[in-house]
């Protein structure tokens, strides 16, 4: 089974099973990690927000528009960010590392 790496807010890395076809949103939860996704992965917000270890970023498939609309409004953007909703792991994702932002923004709540 593909694996994936969190590395949390205080700098410790957390490996995990990655099943195939679960969004890395969804194996945060399962792994009981802060990650929020406020609109339960419907990319109507930008709470699931990772920054993608740069040897990673070219790997994953290109962000559609909609993502790049929500990224916008994330807290933080770096070089490498996309949202944990719409990263689907594949068997080519064995490995990949993301790291969880310092803070988010919900515009729900704002």
């Amino acid at each position: 089974m593909p694996k994936i790496t969190f590395i949390k807010t205080d700098g410790t890395r957390l490996e995990v099973d990655a099943p195939v076809g679960l969004s890395v949103l969804e194996i945060a939860h399962r792994n009981n990690l802060d990650l929020e996704g406020a609109c339960e992965g419907s990319l109507a917000c930008s709470t699931c927000h990772v920054i993608v270890d740069p040897e990673w970023y070219d790997v994953l498939q290109a962000a559609t528009e909609d993502e790049e609309d929500m990224l916008d409004l994330a807290f933080g953007l770096t070089k490498t960010p996309r949202l944990g909703c719409q990263i689907r792991i594949t068997e080519e994702l064995d490995g990949l590392t993301v790291q969880l932002p310092s803070a988010t923004r919900n515009m729900m709540l704002e």
